[in-house]
């Protein structure tokens, strides 16, 4: 009830729930949505979290740009596990790559994370 009207951290909870099947089944498309609408209230751990599902290809398709944006998102929180993460997702991407999730995060801020896709 407290994930579906928004509240802050709940929505983070539930999808922990869902990637870890701890009292729902395995979901990881569920867990990723559920990331990405508290990683657009600012959660860095859900910023975190979604790259990595993004990295990993669960329930979701393999999305290394969409990986390295969102942890660019989350590095502004200073967080060395997040620049160590953000660092070997780059070494898989190419410059150009690199390049357009800098684009990535400049729409996904100036929409107010209405456009992070």
């Amino acid at each position: 009830m407290a994930a579906n009207q928004g509240t802050s951290g709940a929505q983070f909870n539930l999808a922990l729930m869902y990637s870890n099947s701890e009292g729902v089944l395995q979901d990881y498309a569920e867990a990723a949505r559920w990331l990405k609408l508290e990683a657009e209230q600012g959660l860095m751990e859900a910023k975190f979290n979604l790259a990595m599902i993004y990295f990993e290809g669960e329930g979701v398709l393999q999305d290394y740009l969409q990986a390295h944006m969102w942890l660019n998102l989350a590095a502004v929180s200073g967080n060395l596990k997040v620049k160590e993460a953000r660092g070997l997702i780059a070494e898989n991407m190419t410059s150009q790559q690199i390049a357009k999730t800098q684009e990535m995060v400049k729409e996904c801020l100036a929409s107010q994370f209405k456009d992070c896709d």
